[in-house]
């Protein structure tokens, strides 16, 4: 057999999103010979770089976690490096009980740390942050294995900061209920809190503390890329095609075949073989392709649930929109019942979007989130006029857009209920299973870009190491345990 740094050991790649391509350029630099395969007719999943009214913009995701090295790292890789970028502006508000308010500072992911910037932004009612105070007094609250992001946090501080602060901040991620969110999968650090910890007030400010006085705290927290996120997907199946790698759409996998010396993959009426393979594509259609396989495995990945949502972008002539904040933008908690959870002002957040057309100014709402996707039913016309309703109320903008553009993403989200991780190891578990494959993608070990690179990056290495086994044992067939 040859060697794992052979080209004739070949790996197909089942996804391309960013974490099949960042698996397929991981497998390259590991000495495989790639082939990715993408059902849609772009690469990218929910990474999408688009335009309105001549200007490009990002219609999914827009920023990636600069703390994590992952995808800042994958983006020098593919050479972006002259391209990545911070916010111009971190500024962002909440509209709360009737009014645009300043995000308070001083909080991990709504939870807070310092009383003093809570009470003067006016999200929460003084009896909301006289409940919150009582953190200090209360006896501790056992956490267990795992706990509900909301439920933990309203025993703690009351549900006024859940539903004000917490949601819309955890919504931003995961479009997700933060009474059914994990705590030990989506906020790690604030876990570690409650477990060593009475009082969660003293845990963040502790936390907080520690973190300032890192070096990296210094840096952006977030970068964009210059002409959007969207472009890294882009980037990426370039330099796999560049690597000698094949990166194909519109090639839907409908079959997964194992046999003596690898896996057969099947899509329409062709056949690919392949030494080993990696699913990165969401859990539903992976759990059909594992399901001959791994039965255990496919019954746990059927079992993810994901939320829908849709963005509605919309360019307006910049004279029109003069009186707007001049922040990134502003969250809206769910329990105020309007239609929009969230508005980002791109023109002030990024520089390469304000420099695009110094005459326009693009903006965009989110609607809809877990549990909460009936108005995902609606024509784009009425999306686009509930946005407008809801911002007119929140900033006072009455001008009519240069041109809207609405993309829908239907099961877009995977959520991370409590029981999250202990799942996730079952799965890994039994995909171990089976030779020459392993899985990877936002539903696994977080959503955001750097998780999803990890994941890809994990997949690849442990398949990397597989086949160099293989190629060791002296026999021109898979070892099956």
């Amino acid at each position: 057999m040859s060697s794992a740094h052979s080209p004739s050991r070949h790996v197909v790649v089942i996804g391309g999103g960013i974490s099949g391509l960042a698996a397929a350029h991981r497998l390259l630099e590991g000495g495989a010979r790639v082939t990715v395969l993408e059902a849609s007719d772009r690469v990218g999943g929910k990474l999408y770089a688009g335009g309105i009214a001549g200007m490009p913009v990002d219609l999914g995701a827009e920023s990636m976690l600069a703390r994590r090295p992952e995808a800042v790292g994958l983006a020098r890789a593919v050479g972006l490096g002259d391209r990545l970028q911070p916010p111009a502006t971190a500024t962002a508000g909440i509209w709360s009980r009737g009014g645009l308010r300043p995000m308070p500072k001083g909080h991990m992911m709504g939870v807070p740390g310092d009383l003093a910037p809570l009470a003067a932004s006016g999200v929460l009612s003084d009896e909301g942050v006289a409940r919150v105070a009582r953190d200090a007094e209360l006896p501790r609250t056992e956490v267990g294995d795992d706990v509900a992001i909301g439920e933990y946090v309203a025993a703690r501080m009351g549900r006024e900061v859940v539903d004000r602060l917490v949601e819309p901040l955890l919504g931003g991620v995961y479009a997700g209920d933060p009474y059914r969110i994990s705590m030990r999968a989506a906020v790690p650090q604030l876990f570690e809190i409650a477990r060593t910890h009475r009082s969660l007030i003293e845990g963040v400010r502790e936390a907080q503390a520690r973190a300032a006085a890192r070096p990296a705290a210094d840096g952006p927290v977030f970068m964009g890329l210059d002409g959007g996120i969207g472009t890294l997907p882009l980037a990426v199946a370039d330099a796999v095609r560049a690597a000698g790698g094949a990166v194909r759409t519109g090639a839907e996998v409908t079959g997964l075949a194992r046999g003596t010396d690898g896996w057969s993959v099947a899509l329409g009426g062709e056949t690919l073989t392949a030494d080993a393979v990696v699913v990165a594509a969401p859990a539903g259609h992976t759990a059909r392709l594992l399901a001959p396989h791994a039965r255990a495995a496919a019954d746990e990945l059927a079992a993810v649930e994901y939320a829908s949502m849709a963005l509605v972008t919309m360019a307006f002539r910049r004279d029109d929109v003069e009186g707007l904040p001049a922040g990134s933008g502003f969250l809206v908690p769910p329990v105020d019942g309007r239609k929009i959870k969230a508005s980002t002002f791109s023109s002030n957040k990024w520089r390469w979007n304000a420099d695009a057309d110094p005459d326009l100014f693009v903006l965009r709402t989110s609607i809809g989130r877990f549990g909460d996707e009936g108005d995902l039913e609606r024509e784009d016309a009425e999306l686009v006029a509930m946005s407008l309703k809801d911002l007119g109320e929140a900033v006072g903008l009455g001008a009519t857009p240069v041109e809207t553009r609405v993309t829908r993403w239907h099961q877009g989200l995977p959520q991370y209920p409590v029981g999250h991780l202990d799942r996730v190891a079952r799965i890994r578990e039994h995909v171990a299973r089976l030779p020459g494959l392993r899985v990877c993608g936002a539903a696994y070990d977080g959503v955001g870009i750097p998780a999803c690179v990890s994941s890809a990056h994990r997949a690849a290495d442990e398949l990397l190491a597989t086949l160099a086994e293989g190629a060791g044992d002296g026999r021109g067939e898979w070892r099956h345990d």
